[in-house]
């Protein structure tokens, strides 16, 4: 009896998969980010954060986090940096998953708010020449298209498109984000 009870155990493990439980209400996960800003671009603009997401029913989660974005500005021959560091407060809904729950689509929207500096404050360039832009308190909010996949039980690859939209901002109103993290799934 344990001999044929062996036998179907080693079938079913053979012949199919059997999936963890994804997108329950409660689950959190702690996600690590960050992306390129406006495209590619010389030099280098970027994004990086972190944020907790807590699901809720019907798969659907919210998201709090905090975002570090830096662009830089050329000015003959230096660069003048412009950071913005934010907090993100969002809900996120699911509108398309695969059979296996392994590949979730999602689109979100966010307010966020935080503050902006040009050159970290020191508006006198090397050259003489004065920065007129003003460090800021800045607000608005972000549409995010977001793709996660499960590389396994507890992590999950993030590939994002989202468009920031801020007001109060001296470098523009309108960002595009594309970036990639990971969130670690914590219970």
């Amino acid at each position: 009896m344990k001999r044929w009870l062996f036998i179907i155990v080693a079938l079913l493990a053979l012949t199919g998969q059997a999936n963890a439980q994804r997108y329950l209400p409660g689950m959190r996960g702690l996600e690590l980010r960050g992306g390129l800003v406006d495209g590619i671009q010389k030099p280098l603009n970027y994004y990086t954060g972190i944020g907790l997401s807590t699901y809720t029913k019907n798969g659907n989660r919210w998201v709090f986090g905090a975002e570090y974005l830096s662009k830089e500005y050329a000015y003959k021959n230096i660069s003048i940096p412009k950071a913005q560091i934010t907090a993100e407060g969002g809900y996120y809904m699911k509108f398309l998953s695969d059979p296996s729950k392994t590949v979730f689509l999602s689109i979100g929207g966010s307010a966020l708010a935080g503050y902006e500096t040009s050159n970290w404050g020191n508006k006198l360039l090397p050259d003489g020449a004065t920065i007129r832009n003003q460090d800021a308190f800045i607000y608005g909010g972000a549409i995010t298209l977001e793709l996660e996949t499960y590389l396994s039980d507890r992590v999950v690859l993030l590939l994002n498109a989202r468009e920031r939209i801020l007001r109060g901002s001296s470098i523009g109103k309108f960002h595009t984000v594309f970036g990639a993290g990971l969130k670690i799934i914590i219970n």
